[in-house]
């Protein structure tokens, strides 16, 4: 049963950054996709990115893309979203999923497995 714990989330001000870090454990095969979303009080869930961990192809949100960087850490079964340049919108619960399978181009709340979040909050 695949584990996802996050951390680093936290209050910044608008155009400042923050690093937020997802551990996988639990599993005997790595996930074949890994990925973010966020969920801000009373809106939908929004994708922000996917990344196949064993091509490290990437797909982010438009809303995300230029300002949030995502990368893996294989050997730490880790994966971290950079986010730079962040702005009062993002402010929200980040989460991690992960899935196995052959195609990872869902958006991530869709994947089974999901960590408990981290808050980001911009001002």
């Amino acid at each position: 049963h695949v584990q996802l714990v996050e951390s680093g989330g936290g209050s910044v001000q608008a155009g400042g950054s923050l690093r937020l870090s997802c551990v996988a454990s639990g599993y005997t095969s790595r996930p074949d996709c890994m990925g973010w979303f966020r969920q801000a009080p009373g809106k939908e869930r929004e994708g922000v990115v996917t990344i196949w961990t064993n091509s490290g192809i990437t797909t982010y949100a438009a809303s995300v893309e230029g300002r949030f960087t995502t990368s893996l850490d294989n050997a730490k079964n880790t994966v971290y979203l950079q986010m730079n340049s962040l702005k009062p919108d993002d402010t929200a619960m980040y989460y991690c999923a992960a899935r196995k399978g052959v195609w990872c181009g869902q958006p991530a709340y869709s994947y089974e497995y999901k960590g408990q979040g981290t808050q980001v909050t911009v001002s």
